[in-house]
This record gives structure tokens, sequence and C-alpha cells, in this order.
């Protein structure tokens, strides 16, 4: 029995799964400055700082595109071992 991932669900997924990580993180960095994550965020999105609202919009489509350039390559991946597998 093999099962094939779609590539258009697991793409919106896992960029949605992103984006709402980084706007949480950037939530939590406004309500608690002391603690903020964004040194964690600027090494991964080029463009990143903290915190205007064009640096906010970019970090975020930079998000998204993250997810699908996991899915290009993690998709196609599982779904070419897991048509060998028995």
């Amino acid at each position: 029995m093999t099962h094939k991932i779609s590539l258009m669900a697991f793409g919106h997924a896992s960029s949605l799964l992103i984006s709402i990580s980084f706007v949480l993180c950037v939530l939590f960095g406004l309500l608690f400055p002391q603690n903020t994550m964004c040194e964690a965020w600027q090494p991964l999105l080029p463009g990143f700082d903290w915190l205007s609202w064009q640096s906010f919009f970019l970090g975020l489509v930079e998000s998204y595109m993250y997810g699908w350039f996991i899915t290009l390559i993690w998709v196609p991946l599982y779904n070419f071992f897991g048509s060998k597998a028995k």
C-alpha cells in the first residue's frame, strides 16, 4: 500500500505553520520585549529587522516561502521512497 502526499496540501500546511510561528514569535516579542526572539529569525530571513511594518510583512512572506522550499524537497523524496517501500 502506497500513499502519496499532495504537494499543494503539504505546501500550504507547512508554509502556514512557519508563518504562524513567525507571527506568534513577533507577538511574543512585542508582549515581552526583554525576551524577544528576533535574533533567531534575523539570520534566517534576509532583510528582516526588528520591527517595522515593511520588515514584518517581508518576514511573513519569507516564512511562507520557506514552507514551500521544504515542501518542494521533502514531498517528492517521500513520494519516491514511499512508492518503493513494501
